[in-house]
């Protein structure tokens, strides 16, 4: 299997398991990248998702910058439509569905059951990209302060990502 159709089909896979956006399937996206086939050590991967999260857009872009390390920009390309394509077609059914099922007593239960599912998901995103960036009792620190004060204070995050910045600065 040629290795544009290997990303393909990876990012068509993650793509269908991205319940609550891009950054909920980092963890699995990690484990394909790094762990599965190779394609990145975690040192890279970290950086590509820093380098894709501080340019301004979507955070789809987190899988397009790894395609296009992985493969060029045929490789971005494949990623990106990897990514997009089946969570779009599924989303679109899923409409359809949704709103023909509108009056359905069972449709906002199950659909409200999906908020915990797009935290953890999310929540298991920080925890690999703070394993993947070193494991040190400092980086973790990190991790829990930023995260208290995005969740506890009405500062914008960039705040943090500034912060991040200017640490990383001193610690070189």
């Amino acid at each position: 299997m040629t290795l544009l159709l290997q990303l393909l089909l990876t990012f068509s896979t993650l793509s269908l398991l991205a319940i609550g956006g891009a950054n909920a399937v980092l963890p699995e996206m990690h484990r394909q990248l790094v762990e599965i086939h190779g394609w990145l050590d975690d040192a890279t991967f970290s950086q590509l998702f820093a380098l894709a999260q501080a340019a301004p857009g979507p955070n789809i872009l987190a899988a397009s910058v790894m395609g296009w390390r992985i493969a060029g920009p045929a490789g971005l390309a494949v990623a990106t439509i990897g990514m997009l394509l089946p969570a779009a077609i599924l989303a679109w059914f899923v409409a359809g569905l949704t709103q023909r099922l509108r009056g359905a007593t069972w449709l906002k239960p199950a659909q409200f059951g999906l908020v915990p599912v797009a935290i953890g998901l999310i929540a298991a995103s920080g925890v690999i990209m703070t394993e993947a960036a070193g494991s040190s009792w400092l980086a973790w620190g990190i991790v829990a302060a930023s995260t208290i004060f995005v969740w506890r204070t009405g500062f914008s995050p960039l705040w943090v990502l500034a912060g991040g910045g200017a640490l990383g600065l001193l610690l070189l």
